[in-house]
């Protein structure tokens, strides 16, 4: 309750500052553009020069007639057309404006190369993914306003020069903890779209835990319906359905994000323990539970009923799930002895593959044997002992990847200090810098650098109640996780980086993102929350 009061605090205080500033202060002159350097993440390269382009009441967005290009040119055109007021047509027609073509070259399958002048802005990939996160690209072109939802006074003007753009990882994920608090399609949705501009790819939902189930599952029906019944606090709860859960997937397709679902096991299982008895071992099922602790829950191992359970889920998630990873959890499962967690993971990785999905698993999962082809999430922390550090590495040689989550680095329900409202503090307290200023490449000793295959920031909800509790945690430290995982490890410098962050903060207002105002970044005077 004290942790709620504090919230609210918070927020009114939040709120009291935003309706002074909109009492006191008359409307700020048009911004400035943004020029080619004060992208986030940063570009592989930036070559400036020339004369800006000027979007106008006659300007175009011309793509070719395949259907991916013209779903990013609309994507597109719905970003504008509210701030500008123009009408922006999406056309295969014409010369000049905005034009977005697929064309083979040195992108990858999600580089792109921008190309700006006074004639127009071109933005040329390989393939669809590549587009989309160069219009990422234009929106931080222009200015921040360019986000709003009303007509605002522009001008509107894109630098001049040329960005060419490949990502140094290609997993670079968000997780966000469905099951401790649940939140609704349309929350998801809200941090997809956040994500989707700072080109992050993965979505990775974490869809049961001791505290709640949130995922239909047909042939074991309770498991929604009871185990999805509650949450941390003992509030409502809920799940998704198989008609929400595929659009979530949906939407996520359509930001270029891959959803990748997670049903952690053997442990963290008690919504599922307390909706069918036979799970556990002594054929007793237990309360439902609305606490924080962890570790107590486990899948009974020695039962056949247990893999007839994990059999179906995973038959039915795969099915929903287009993506190629199922995440399979792994982590803290105290009550399973080694023996037996050693057993369980032998039986149920090869369920994954005959479902044709890739295992991914917390990195306790290289306590056992991945599976060949596995990813190991790593989320201990710097301070993790040497010996769990090398069993990791040890698997990374012989060929699991590894996504790295250090939780005193990453995990964004953090607090970034000891007064922070919301959040944990087990891993410690994380502000923007800590969070920004390591190299995934040379994170791990003893790791090839070959195994790291990206970054991800989890985001765990046992304090997280809202979308505005999510942004406040996310940002303003969700953009450098996004940096770490794109840009060259050259562009790595903090002083440089923050000055780059602090020009954000007027789009975050725009798009009506709560934000925590940290003292390490050199906010704008009128910027904050």
């Amino acid at each position: 309750m004290r942790q709620h009061r504090r919230t609210l605090r918070l927020l009114g205080s939040l709120l009291l500052v935003a309706m002074a500033a909109s009492v006191t202060g008359a409307a700020p002159a048009p911004a400035a553009s943004p020029t080619l350097d004060r992208v986030i993440p940063a570009p592989a390269s930036v070559a400036p020069g020339g004369s800006p382009y000027r979007i106008t009441r006659g300007t175009h967005i011309r793509v070719d007639g395949s259907r991916e290009t013209r779903g990013v040119g609309e994507y597109l055109a719905r970003i504008l057309r509210p701030s500008t007021g123009y009408r922006l047509p999406v056309t295969t027609q014409g010369a000049g404006g905005i034009r977005l073509r697929l064309a083979e070259g040195p992108f990858g399958a999600e580089g792109y190369r921008l190309d700006s002048g006074r004639a127009g802005v071109t933005i040329t990939a390989a393939r669809a993914a590549g587009l989309f996160h160069g219009v990422q690209t234009l929106r931080q072109l222009l200015p921040a306003a360019v986000e709003k939802d009303s007509v605002q006074p522009g001008p509107w003007l894109v630098a001049g020069g040329t960005i060419t753009d490949t990502p140094r990882y290609g997993w670079r994920g968000a997780m966000l903890d469905v099951s401790r608090h649940f939140f609704t399609v349309d929350q998801v949705k809200r941090y997809i779209d956040q994500l989707a501009l700072y080109k992050i790819n993965k979505l990775h939902l974490h869809l049961s835990d001791d505290q709640g189930w949130r995922i239909a599952i047909d042939s074991w029906p309770r498991l929604a319906a009871y185990g999805g019944s509650t949450e941390v606090g003992g509030g409502p709860g809920g799940f998704y359905t198989k008609a929400d859960y595929k659009e979530i997937v949906r939407y996520a397709a359509s930001r270029y994000l891959e959803v990748v679902p997670e049903i952690d096991m053997p442990g963290h299982t008690n919504a599922a323990l307390a909706s069918y008895a036979d799970l556990n071992c002594d054929g007793v099922a237990p309360p439902l539970y609305t606490g924080t602790e962890v570790g107590f829950s486990s899948l009974c191992v020695g039962k056949e009923i247990t893999y007839d359970f994990v059999d179906d889920v995973i038959r039915e998630l795969a099915a929903l799930t287009p993506g190629r990873y199922l995440h399979i959890g792994g982590d803290e499962a105290h009550s399973t002895s080694h023996e037996d967690y050693v057993k369980f993971m032998d039986r149920v990785q090869p369920v994954v593959a005959k479902y044709g999905k890739t295992v991914v698993g917390w990195h306790q999962l290289t306590g056992a044997t991945p599976a060949p082809g596995a990813l190991a999430q790593y989320w201990g922390l710097d301070g993790t002992s040497a010996e769990e550090k090398a069993q990791v590495a040890k698997a990374a040689r012989n060929g699991t990847g590894l996504i790295l989550s250090p939780a005193d680095r990453v995990y964004l329900d953090m607090k970034y200090t000891k007064e922070t409202p919301l959040g944990l503090s087990w891993a410690g307290y994380v502000e923007v810098r800590r969070s920004y200023d390591w190299d995934p490449g040379a994170y791990l000793p003893d790791v090839p650098g070959g195994a790291v295959r990206g970054v991800e920031a989890p985001m765990w909800s046992e304090t997280l109640e809202n979308s505005a509790h999510i942004e406040f945690m996310a940002f303003p430290r969700l953009p450098g996780v996004a940096e770490l995982g794109w840009s060259p490890a050259a562009t790595h410098d903090w002083e440089r980086y923050r000055g780059r962050l602090a020009a954000q903060a007027e789009r975050w207002d725009a798009l009506g993102i709560e934000w925590y105002r940290s003292p390490q970044v050199p906010w704008p005077a009128a910027g904050g929350r």
